[in-house]
């Protein structure tokens, strides 16, 4: 899809869809200038959702996350990779799963019927799980081992933090294969152009006036490129210039961070 070309102004753009982590904010500390940002989109008319492929936290917890920050947010602007995740278990009609995952994950998914401990699961649902055990990891590798399948919230390798990459579900996708030989039938989240599209047709815009802003090559402007929307990627969190040199994406505009946005 040709899209014209996209400046810092966001001029021509009516929502954008922002990433959290290594975006708005890296760890516990807010991004300088995140802030000033949110409130130009606010006076632009712009409207933004935030979205994250980091299925730790339910939606109650991010909101309550993103008010401790000054962000204001309500539960209808919080897209997760939890949600596609949902509506990938309800398409296929499960409902005994085995979770690996945080209590977060787990009260999002028991909401919506999905039973997260079956002893006989129709698949192990991996998530990011902050509050992983060793309890869960032989629990889980026993049932792979049966033939019970697999499914991932999200592909990511690292969660970004001040200190360095830390192993996120991708990394768990690693060491399953390892010890089982089982990948993932099916990743959600992000890259999965369904995590904003959905949304998109919702409100009635053209692709071409939405941005996805994001810290990683390989899922937020991977996504913008599937979902046909304008890719801004910052330097803020994962991705550097050496990566975007490698990358096969090509993102409609990179800013070291949002402060240089709108």
């Amino acid at each position: 899809m040709m899209m014209g070309a996209l400046t810092e102004s966001l001029e021509g753009i009516e929502a954008v869809f922002l990433d959290l982590d290594g975006t708005l904010y890296l760890g516990d500390e807010i991004i300088p200038g995140a802030l000033d940002f949110l409130d130009r989109l606010e006076a632009a008319g712009i409207r933004r959702f935030f979205l994250s492929n980091n299925s730790s936290r339910s939606v109650s917890q991010y909101v309550s996350m993103l008010h401790d920050f000054g962000i204001p947010a309500t539960p209808e602007d919080v897209l997760l990779s939890t949600h596609d995740l949902l509506s990938w278990l309800a398409e296929k009609g499960v409902k005994e799963t085995y979770l690996i995952g945080t209590e977060g994950m787990r009260e999002m998914l028991e909401e919506a019927g999905v039973s997260t401990a079956s002893a006989e699961p129709q698949y192990i649902v991996l998530g990011y799980d902050t509050e992983i055990t060793y309890e869960k990891l032989a629990t889980a590798s026993v049932h792979l081992h049966r033939g019970v399948r697999m499914v991932a919230s999200h592909p990511d390798m690292v969660c970004p933090s001040p200190d360095g990459g830390l192993p996120d579900t991708g990394a768990y996708m690693a060491l399953f294969e390892a010890a089982t030989g089982v990948r993932p039938e099916h990743v959600c989240g992000k890259p999965n152009a369904g995590m904003i599209s959905h949304k998109i047709e919702e409100l009635g815009l053209p692709a071409a006036r939405c941005a996805m802003v994001g810290d990683r090559l390989y899922t937020d402007i991977e996504m913008a490129e599937r979902a046909g929307v304008h890719g801004i990627l910052v330097l803020s969190g994962e991705a550097t210039r050496a990566d975007l040199d490698a990358a096969s994406q090509n993102p409609s505009l990179v800013v070291p961070s949002v402060a240089e946005l709108c």
